[in-house]
């Protein structure tokens, strides 16, 4: 357990992060803005980040606050200001690096998916495990967790509110493939990216219907497509979910397109799931609906700061849904934020995550999600990939996780 002080300057977290692009920026924001809000009983140190390009990581550095850059992570890793190591690479290399930086007596945060296959994902558990009877922590950053209004959708599930659930149904649909002639980028091909939508985008789904239920998948039947199989290839380096130059050659697409599948959650009740980076107009629509015996509840990304409710118990005179605005001070995380009403965003989720994750890391509290918790999103990943390629045959989520009553 940390060592922290009491009504004085809290002690020093070294941070190191791995990779600064899309996720490298939003998490770099995070770790600059949690200590300035909520009260922290350690104090995250931008002490370095690390990447393969020279010029840019050096801008990176300074562009995000960063006191340091290097372009060998494993330098980074052997920093001694560096004592939590956050991993925001393509999936490929999340196991390498993660266990490197276990094994090196670092906690760890790990962006989602948790590896690109249930082997990797194993023994990253597995050394996680290993890491916490020394007493570190390791995470995986499935930041939609820490959405107010998503946690407090888990609370009011947990309080029985809901009842037996009997549905959960999840859609994350995105449109910035729907071009032909968008570029190829890593995200595009297996050997770096895993999957394509499936991963990019049903992990987060899968993950938050199991989060908000309270109990995993056992199953599933899924179908997936690649509707453009061919790609310009890239001239340069691509900018978050942006096109980069292309040249005129093509290159073949390796991972799908889109993914729909149904499942069993191990109390009985049925889920379904769309991810898709096809949905012309859609941008970023994560939404959400879970149906139990007592009530329901309903959430969009798009809206991020609401969470519609029906009480199923109310006279049915006046029942239907309610919108709730989740900025009230006793909503999760909004005691550190503004005044009612006003409205919180998409990067609010990342200082939420390292507000959990230091307080996890002060205290020798498992966190959550867990290792274990990746792990087990990516068992799940890979029965839609074995079911997709068996014509949708019905596919156990293996090993199966024991029944939650």
């Amino acid at each position: 357990m940390e060592q922290t002080t009491q009504g004085g300057t809290a002690p020093p977290l070294g941070i190191g992060m791995v990779g600064h692009a899309f996720m490298g920026a939003a998490h770099s924001q995070g770790w600059r803005t949690a200590g300035r809000v909520f009260d922290l009983p350690l104090r995250p140190v931008l002490a370095a980040v690390a990447g393969r390009d020279a010029d840019a990581v050096r801008a990176a550095a300074r562009r995000h606050g960063w006191a340091a850059a290097e372009t060998d992570w494993r330098a980074l890793i052997a920093r001694d200001d560096v004592r939590l190591v956050d991993v925001c690479t393509p999936g490929d290399s999340h196991a390498e690096i993660a266990i490197a930086a276990l094994e090196a007596g670092k906690h760890v945060l790990c962006e989602k998916p948790l590896a690109n296959s249930v082997a990797e994902a194993e023994a990253m558990t597995a050394a996680a495990e290993a890491a916490s009877a020394r007493g570190q922590i390791a995470m995986v950053g499935f930041n939609y967790r820490r959405v107010p209004a998503l946690a407090y959708a888990r609370t009011l599930v947990a309080e029985g509110r809901l009842g037996a659930l009997r549905h959960v149904r999840v859609t994350y649909l995105q449109d910035w493939l729907v071009d032909p002639d968008f570029p190829l980028t890593w995200r595009l091909e297996r050997e770096h990216a895993g999957s394509g939508a499936l991963g990019d985008l049903g992990a987060h789904a899968v993950d938050l219907a199991q989060h908000l239920a309270g109990e995993p998948l056992v199953g599933v039947s899924a179908l997936t497509e690649t509707f453009v199989r061919e790609r310009p290839l890239l001239a340069g380096a691509a900018a978050g979910l942006a096109p980069g130059p292309a040249r005129g050659a093509r290159g073949r697409v390796t991972v799908d397109d889109a993914a729909l599948f149904t499942g069993r959650l191990a109390s009985g009740a049925l889920a379904s799931f769309e991810a898709t980076r096809m949905a012309a107009g859609r941008k970023n629509a994560l939404c959400l609906e879970i149906n139990g015996e007592r009530g329901s509840l309903a959430f969009d990304l798009e809206r991020l700061n609401e969470l519609s409710f029906h009480d199923h118990t109310e006279p049915a005179v006046t029942a239907g849904f309610r919108r709730v605005l989740v900025t009230e001070p006793g909503h999760p995380y909004l005691e550190g934020w503004w005044p009612p009403g006003h409205a919180l965003g998409y990067e609010h989720t990342f200082a939420h995550q390292v507000r959990d994750l230091v307080h996890a890391v002060a205290t020798g509290t498992a966190p959550e999600p867990s290792f274990a918790d990746g792990l087990q999103v990516q068992r799940v990943l890979a029965a839609v990939e074995e079911s997709a390629r068996n014509d949708a045959v019905y596919t156990p989520v293996l090993p199966a996780p024991p029944v939650s009553r």
